[in-house]
């Protein structure tokens, strides 16, 4: 492992390590992309970019990690109340809550990630910078130029998959 995974490994275990952080492997996000993959996609490449300008760096992992940590099945409509482009960074920062104590920072480049679409603005850098690495993630993804499984490989974490259900006998 490279010194910037091993770095990012460090800055973001104990929520690498975490069940609602790892359920994300169950849902897909862009197209054959799960949650947990894009979000890994996109918190270590704030990460490194934050690295590069001497920025927070751990702001930007831990939000990026988080951003998208809705815990739902989109495609569920009776999951969340609205529409899901514009709805889910509320769901994530109130889980996110619930997993970990947020700075101001980190609070508000999970809500808002959407921007303009999710309602927050951006109010610092390091959200200003996860809002467009999360763009360009999501751009990546839906051209199948890169899967970001194979980041999500090298880091180790395995994702929480629910084992599909047996049929009862009757």
């Amino acid at each position: 492992m490279n010194y910037y995974l091993k770095e990012f490994v460090r800055t973001t275990g104990e929520l690498l390590d975490s069940q609602p952080v790892r359920s994300m492997g169950q849902w897909k996000h862009h197209g054959r992309v799960t949650c947990l993959d894009h979000s890994l996609f996109v918190a270590y490449w704030s990460y490194r970019c934050a690295r590069l300008l001497g920025l927070d760096a751990e702001a930007a992992a831990r939000g990026g990690l988080l951003h998208d940590l809705y815990l739902y099945n989109p495609k569920d409509k009776s999951a969340h109340p609205g529409n899901q482009c514009f709805d889910h960074p509320r769901a994530a920062a109130r889980n996110a809550a619930k997993l970990t104590t947020l700075s101001k920072k980190e609070r508000n480049i999970i809500l808002s990630h959407m921007w303009p679409l999710g309602g927050a603005l951006p109010r610092s850098i390091e959200a200003w910078l996860v809002d467009l690495v999360d763009t360009l993630c999501a751009g990546v993804e839906f051209s199948h130029l890169y899967h970001p499984r194979r980041l999500r490989e090298q880091l180790g974490v395995k994702p929480i998959v629910p084992e599909p259900e047996l049929a009862q006998a009757s």
